[in-house]
């Protein structure tokens, strides 16, 4: 496999059984130490409405916005493959924005692929953007772009309806050309039967083991989103009560007079204090 995560290796990946990772990223400096850990891709999800812009969900977030965070992902990531959501609305309107808008976070943002939400009703613009020559990932199951309609965060599949839809929508996404599919709370079973009938890569959050490789938010991985926990996600580490009692004994040591101390501040020669004694200035 070659050392900078592509297209290719996502589909080598599927083939050979090796687990796909990817999390999440929003700036330079979280790509790098994700890049530098040796995650295969960073998606620069539309998430970031809600755990980075604090919004109350993903509907809000703009294409400057994800241009914006895309650039800096970018900067950051030399092996991993970065992907970039086309956030609401982007491609509702028509196979001409749809592809204006993907080509916006390939050419400005610098990604090497996107994703989008969907699956029938998107197929054509899937068509588009990929004969414009850029690489799509799907996303069926929650979608979060689709919250007003859902109702609410809920897994989707759960009846033989909604599992038909979700398998053959899949499907038609492979058929399409898009090179991986993101599965998120689907039932495990549901998204084992898909990951094993297509060609093409699932990648699964809050869809159980057996998808070919999993996403999470980096800001829920780390303990650093603290509005909710979504029940899908592990914990691996917590960043915000660390930043929170950093920042508490900060501000303890400010108020104190313990920080700075000399050995955090810049010197001067003495003589230098003592010529400005001698001047009086006329103002």
């Amino acid at each position: 496999m070659n050392n900078k995560f592509t297209t290719a290796s996502f589909l080598e990946s599927k083939k050979q059984g090796r687990k796909i990772s990817m999390l999440t990223a929003y700036d330079y400096p979280t790509a790098k130490i994700l890049d530098e850990a040796g995650v295969d891709s960073i998606l620069v999800g539309d998430s970031l409405g809600m755990v980075v812009l604090g919004y109350e969900d993903t509907t809000r977030v703009t294409m400057d916005d994800m241009v914006h965070h895309t650039k800096a992902v970018v900067r950051g990531a030399k092996r991993a493959m970065v992907v970039a959501d086309m956030p609401f609305l982007s491609y509702h309107t028509g196979k001409n924005d749809s592809v204006k808008n993907a080509g916006r976070l390939v050419s400005e943002g610098g990604c090497k692929a996107i994703k989008l939400e969907g699956g029938e009703d998107i197929i054509e613009d899937v068509k588009a953007i990929i004969s414009a020559g850029i690489p799509v990932v799907g996303h069926l199951g929650y979608t979060p772009q689709s919250i007003n309609v859902f109702g609410g965060h809920k897994a989707q599949g759960k009846t033989i309806a909604t599992a038909k839809k979700i398998y053959r929508d899949a499907l038609l996404l492979q058929k399409a050309g898009a090179f991986s599919v993101v599965l998120e709370c689907v039932p495990y079973k549901l998204a084992a039967f898909i990951s094993k009938r297509l060609d093409i890569p699932t990648i699964g959050i809050g869809s159980g083991p057996d998808c070919d490789g999993q996403v999470l938010v980096i800001q829920d991985v780390t303990g650093m989103f603290r509005d909710f926990t979504p029940k899908h996600v592990k914990k691996y580490t917590d960043m915000g009560a660390a930043i929170d009692m950093a920042a508490k004994s900060y501000i303890e040591e400010v108020q104190n007079g313990v920080f700075p101390t000399e050995k955090n501040s810049f010197t001067v020669d003495d003589s230098i204090i003592e010529e400005l004694e001698k001047i009086k200035f006329d103002i």
